[in-house]
This record gives structure tokens, C-alpha cells and sequence, in this order.
């Protein structure tokens, strides 16, 4: 009888500790871990979850300096020029937000799948105001980047990314108060504090861009982040 208890105790804190191994590894799956921060993915509110069809697309979104048009599941945008060809919902978001979505280049086209927030689009000059944009394989040089528009005085960027055209990634970017981070496939790529941050209820817009690329996006995703601070200290390994 105290075995049967003893292998029934034991069946039970494996079943326990199995479900907490689980637990686990599924809260990790829903937190992006930044410097000092951590973003509670699944209690940020989503501001944008819709299937982008033509109608929608038709109605609810501006075309700036390129081609854009929705094939299937995708919102394919082309773009030949060495300027910023975008995407734009009429829809605003403010605020900090994390801009969710799938993408990858159409073969030839190599390099440029970018993605702007907490920006604006000047109607006077018809070019893109202050804005935060991130992207892969862009820059020209092939990197990860980071970068504030208009004056461009706040720019990151690294090579290290090994960006295989036409693969699809699923790319998370935004920022908190400044702070500007971009992810490819659950993987930190780049963040960055910018020093002097964007006025988030000023600068409203989100959007996707080609710069001199032909790319197509999918599964787009915007939420308002919901974060909380992380104490980062060593425990002594000696």
C-alpha cells in the first residue's frame, strides 16, 4: 500500500512539474524580453486584426510612391525607386505600439522589407514626416536596422542577421517610450533607446514599405504594448 501511495506521489508531482515545464515554456513563447523590460504579449490589447482584402484594403489604406495590391492572403507592394514606397492604414495608433505580421521579398528582389510606427505622412510634400521604421536586410549593405525619420540622426543597424530572400519571417517591431526593438522569427534582432523618443499620441501612423524591393506581407497584427520592468542582475558563477 506505501508504494502504490509512493508511485501515485511521484506520478502526480510528474504530471505537476510537467505541466509547469509547459506552462513555462508557453509563457516564454508570450513575453518579448528586452533590456530591463519584458513585453506581456497576450495582455496587449490588439488594435488591428484583419484580413486585408481588396475592398478593405481599397477603402481603408493609402498608397504612397509605389504599387500595391492584394493577392490572396498577401499585400503585395512593389516598388523600383531609392525612396520609401508605402503602405499606410487610415486607421491611427497611438501610443507604444508592436506591429505583428508575416513577410518576405518575390524573388529577384533581395533585400527591403520594412515597417514604420508611430509616424505621420506629410500630404503638403507627400513624403514621410517623423517616424520610427525598422526592417530587414535593408540600409543598402544588407542589415538589421533601426532608424527615425526625418532627420536620421537616431540610426542602428548590424549585419549579423543571415537574411535568406525570399524566406518568409515573421518580423515583430515597435517601441516603448523610445525604446525601439525589432524581431524576426522570435529572435531579439536590434534594440535601441532613442535618446529623444517620438510623442506617441502626436505621431499616429503605421505602415509597411518597399525601398526599391518587391515584397509581400500577411497575418498583420497591431497591439498596444503592455509591459512591466525586469530587474537584470549576475548570480555569481565562482
Amino acid at each position: 500500500m506505501l508504494g502504490l501511495l509512493v508511485v501515485l506521489f511521484c506520478r502526480c508531482q510528474y504530471e505537476t512539474n510537467r505541466k509547469g515545464e509547459n506552462m513555462s515554456k508557453t509563457s516564454n513563447m508570450n513575453v518579448i524580453k528586452l533590456m530591463k523590460k519584458q513585453i506581456l504579449l497576450d495582455s496587449s490589447p490588439v488594435l488591428y486584426d484583419k484580413k486585408v482584402t481588396p475592398e478593405e484594403f481599397a477603402k481603408n489604406w493609402t498608397v504612397h510612391h509605389s504599387e500595391w495590391k492584394v493577392e490572396g492572403d498577401w499585400l503585395v507592394g512593389e516598388n523600383r525607386g531609392n525612396w520609401p514606397g508605402m503602405a499606410i492604414p487610415k486607421q491611427d495608433f497611438p501610443g507604444n505600439v508592436l506591429v505583428e505580421f508575416e513577410a518576405q521579398t518575390i524573388l529577384p528582389s533581395s533585400h527591403d522589407i520594412n515597417v514604420m510606427w508611430n509616424g505621420e505622412w506629410l500630404a503638403e510634400t507627400d513624403q514621410r514626416g517623423i517616424a520610427y521604421v525598422a526592417g530587414l536586410q535593408g540600409w543598402w549593405t544588407g542589415k538589421v536596422g533601426i532608424e527615425k525619420s526625418n532627420d536620421y540622426k537616431f540610426m542602428v543597424g548590424t549585419p549579423l542577421f543571415d537574411f535568406v530572400p525570399g524566406k518568409v519571417y515573421k518580423i515583430q517591431a515597435g517601441s516603448i517610450d523610445g525604446h525601439c526593438f525589432i524581431l524576426a522569427n522570435g529572435r531579439l534582432l536590434l534594440e535601441a533607446m532613442d535618446p529623444e523618443p517620438i510623442d506617441t499620441e502626436k505621431y499616429t501612423k503605421v505602415g509597411f514599405e518597399a525601398y526599391c524591393s518587391k515584397i509581400k506581407i500577411r497575418n498583420i497584427i497591431i497591439r498596444q504594448i503592455h509591459w512591466e520592468p525586469v530587474e537584470m542582475k549576475y548570480e555569481p558563477e565562482f
